[in-house]
C-alpha cells in the first residue's frame, strides 16, 4: 500500500492546527477551558489530556469508516477524486471571495446534555460529534481524502491526527491560562485572514483533480 507521508501525516496534522485556529473553533475551545477553570492546575492539565484523546479518538473512528465505505468504492474512486478536487476548488474560491458563509454548515451529533457537562471524557464526545461551521469545510476535505486513500487503519490514523492537532494545543494554555486572552485576540484579527483558508483549499482542490486524472487508485491502494 503506497501512502506518502504528506497525505498520511503532515496533511492531517496541517489542517488540524488550521482548525484549531479558525475564529469560531477558538471560540468553543475557549468554553471547554472555562468549563475546567474550578480544577486546578494539575487537574486541568489532566482533564485537558483527556478531552484531547477523546475528541483525537472519536475523529479517528470516523476516518476508519469513511476510509471502509471508500474502499467498497475502489472502481469509482477516479470519480470521487475529480467531483472532490472541484468541490474543493469551489469552497477556496468562497473563502477568497468572501463568500465562506455559503458553505460553512455546522456539524452537530451530540446531545445538547453533553456540552454542558464538566467531565472531560462526556465533552471529548461532544466536541468530536459537533464541528464549528467554520472548521466543517476542512473536516469535510480530509473526510474525502480518508474515503480515497488506503485502508480503514489509514483512514483512522488520517483522521486521528487531525482530530489530535485540532485540540493539541489546549494543552499549552491549561498550563499558562493568561494565554487564552491572546487567543482569543488571535482569533479576531484571523477573520480578516479567510484567504488563507482559500489558498489552502484550492491547492488541496487542483492536487486532487490531478490525482483523479492521473493515478490508478488501485495502484494507490496497493490493489493492482
Amino acid at each position: 500500500m503506497d501512502i506518502n507521508l504528506f497525505t498520511l501525516v503532515l496533511l492531517p496534522i496541517g489542517l488540524g492546527l488550521l482548525g484549531f485556529v479558525e475564529p469560531c473553533t477558538i471560540g468553543g475551545h475557549l468554553l471547554f477551558l472555562d468549563t475546567q477553570k474550578s480544577r486546578d492546575r494539575g487537574q486541568k492539565v489532566g482533564a485537558v489530556a483527556v478531552f484531547i484523546i477523546v475528541r483525537a479518538m472519536v475523529a479517528g473512528l470516523f476516518g476508519a469508516l469513511i476510509a471502509f465505505l471508500g474502499q467498497k468504492l475502489i472502481a469509482a474512486q477516479t470519480g470521487i477524486w475529480l467531483v472532490f478536487g472541484i468541490i474543493y476548488l469551489l469552497v477556496g474560491i468562497a473563502f477568497v471571495i468572501g463568500r465562506a458563509g455559503a458553505v460553512k454548515r455546522r456539524i452537530d451529533l451530540a446531545p445538547d446534555a453533553w456540552k454542558r457537562a464538566a467531565n472531560p471524557v462526556v465533552l471529548g464526545m461532544a466536541f468530536g460529534l459537533n464541528v464549528p461551521a467554520c472548521a466543517a469545510p476542512i473536516l469535510f476535505g480530509l473526510l474525502g481524502l480518508a474515503a480515497t486513500t488506503g485502508t480503514a487503519l489509514t483512514g483512522f490514523i488520517m483522521m486521528f491526527l487531525f482530530g489530535l492537532f485540532l485540540s493539541l494545543p489546549l494543552a499549552l494554555f491549561a498550563v499558562i491560562p493568561k494565554w487564552a486572552v491572546w487567543l482569543d485576540g488571535f482569533g479576531q484579527r484571523l477573520k480578516n485572514m479567510r484567504w488563507v483558508i482559500g489558498a489552502v483549499f484550492i491547492l488541496l482542490g487542483l492536487w486532487s483533480i490531478w490525482f483523479g486524472l492521473y493515478v490508478d487508485p488501485a495502484n494507490w491502494a496497493g490493489q493492482g
